[in-house]
């Protein structure tokens, strides 16, 4: 097999498991390539920031689209990085501070959510905190054992519920064992 910028050139004798082999190396090519041109253009101005503007124009892509990857690659140090979520992940939630990134990237994981998924719920939860009115209270942080919140991450996932919604639901009804149908 030869890669040219037109395409794939195939052996004539190719096999199915070498031809199965090649598409699963293109498809990580694929999707680690604007993480490797990010960490690429910052190694690039970190050390050789007298040819980086030329390394860029050899590179033969727009411009601010490698200021994008950079960027990205720059928020996101590799021990960060989630695998199992895309670069355009990483992207949506980048201008974020590190633990609301944290947070989201979470959120996508255990969903297993797509891109388009993620920046619409980003995008509801902003809408609905700007409408957040005073009967509303936020619950106070409670340290959990990591084991015991994955625990109740996966019951959430098994009646197709997020974490939150599922918390809510659980808490009311034990709430009501308790409590009987009085309201407070």
């Amino acid at each position: 097999m030869l890669i040219s910028r037109l395409g794939l050139h195939f052996a004539a004798n190719l096999s199915y498991g070498d031809w199965e082999r090649a598409g699963t190396q293109l498809s990580r090519i694929v999707s680690s390539s604007a993480w490797c041109l990010g960490d690429w253009l910052v190694r690039g101005q970190e050390n050789y920031p007298d040819r980086y503007v030329r390394a860029v124009e050899t590179a033969g892509l727009d411009y601010q689209t490698l200021r994008n990857y950079a960027w990205v690659a720059r928020c996101f140090p590799m021990r960060r990085r989630r695998e199992r979520l895309s670069f355009q992940h990483h992207a949506e939630v980048a201008a974020l501070d590190v633990a609301r990134q944290d947070e989201w990237l979470d959120r996508a994981e255990e969903g297993s959510w797509s891109r388009n998924e993620l920046r619409r719920r980003m995008r509801a939860h902003r809408q609905g905190a700007a409408a957040i009115t005073a009967t509303t209270s936020l619950l106070p942080r409670v340290p959990v054992a990591r084991e015991r919140v994955e625990r109740w991450r996966a019951a959430a996932r098994r009646v197709d519920n997020h974490l939150e919604h599922w918390m809510v639901v659980v808490l009311d009804h034990a709430a009501e064992n308790v409590l009987g149908a009085e309201t407070p």
